[in-house]
């Protein structure tokens, strides 16, 4: 199962974010789960939030998998999305 999850970064927490960052990387990469991957930008160009999509069994899962986040532990996000997504092209 796909899940698009979608994150916000709480306001002013750019540095948060860097100085999590590694840790966040490290995790995304030795996870199985994660398909793709990469931050969202605001209109500077700055790293606003994040874009995960993970390849899952289920919801639980993939609410498992965020909760780990390091992000996630660090309190760097302001809301978190997931929806069941469907590839197409």
């Amino acid at each position: 199962m796909l899940i698009a999850l979608i994150a916000r970064d709480k306001p002013g927490a750019l540095q948060i974010r860097l100085d999590t960052r590694d840790a966040h990387v490290a995790y995304l990469k030795s996870s199985d789960a994660v398909s793709q991957a990469g931050p969202l930008l605001d209109e500077a160009g700055e790293m606003c939030g994040s874009l995960i999509v993970l390849d899952v069994a289920d919801m639980a899962a993939a609410r498992d998998w965020a909760a780990d986040d390091p992000y996630a532990h660090a309190g760097l996000f302001e809301s978190v999305e997931m929806i069941a997504w469907k590839k197409v092209i």
